[in-house]
């Protein structure tokens, strides 16, 4: 057993998707959420700036002598991941290869859709892996570049008239290719889930990058023998922005009030 911390990083507010699916499949852990909102979004940066913030966001969290990292970034996991094995002793956990991994076995027709950031699509990562674990399968990537943004700023809801005429355009193209299933390669989309379903329609399994990669965690803690089995874990948050917007988003999302847990860091220190 090890009652050390998980930590879980992301340029906002999406990776609290994956923190949401960690809090439901292993509650005995402990937590430990960074959100690098003064930066958001990474997915327009060059593959240089992501993997110097990426180490920030990892320097800031080893701090805290974790057992394990959930990187709920679609964009540094495609770009930056095996850098950062390399440079740090612990287990990473990214969200490309349990998402890719979770598309290829679920797709009936072979046509799987991929919409993420423009770095995530440039990469190439979640082709490769769909090619290993399906040869039959071929993905179809669309740059979703203002879902992040939108989402940021409250604009995620079924009935909102700027989300929906956004989603509406991105999509089109994976509805015109007929995919039956779709990779949400970014922690923010999840929360996009009711707006994306509805356009793509029930035929259309939508694969949720934050629970896949949990499911990966779990299952890496649990082979290694790195549970805890304390009674209740306990979740810490830190941004680098102002607490205020975070709050209350975070807040609305995990259904739990944050107000006054949340703390800011100056992430330029690591």
């Amino acid at each position: 057993m090890d009652h050390r911390p998980i930590g879980v990083f992301d340029s906002g507010l999406g990776g609290l998707t994956a923190v949401r699916e960690l809090m439901h499949l292993l509650p005995r852990e402990d937590i430990v959420y960074f959100g690098d909102t003064a930066r958001v979004p990474y997915g327009g940066r060059s593959p240089e700036t992501i993997l110097k913030f990426a180490r920030q966001d990892m320097n800031f969290l080893c701090s805290f002598d974790l057992k394990a990292v959930v990187i709920a970034c679609g964009t540094v996991s495609t770009t930056s991941l095996a850098a950062l094995r390399r440079e740090y002793d612990l287990p990473i956990i990214g969200v490309v290869g349990p998402t890719a991994r979770a598309a290829a076995r679920c797709t009936k027709n072979g046509k799987i859709g991929l919409i993420a950031t423009a770095a995530s699509i440039r990469s190439g990562a979640y082709e490769a892996v769909v090619s290993r674990e399906n040869p039959a399968g071929r993905v179809y990537g669309k740059a979703c570049p203002l879902f992040v943004p939108l989402v940021e700023n409250g604009r995620f809801r079924v009935g909102d008239p700027v989300i929906e005429i956004v989603a509406g355009e991105y999509l089109q193209s994976m509805k015109d290719e007929g995919v039956d299933t779709l990779m949400l390669g970014c922690t923010h989309y999840p929360l996009l889930s009711d707006v994306i379903g509805k356009i793509m329609g029930p035929g259309v399994t939508l694969i949720d990058s934050g629970r896949e990669a949990a499911r990966a965690l779990k299952t890496l803690l649990t082979e290694r023998d790195l549970l805890s089995d304390a009674p209740q874990g306990d979740t810490s948050y830190f941004v680098s922005d102002t607490v205020d917007g975070f709050e209350a988003m975070a807040s609305l999302f995990l259904r739990s009030d944050l107000k006054g847990m949340v703390q800011q860091i100056n992430i330029e220190k690591y």
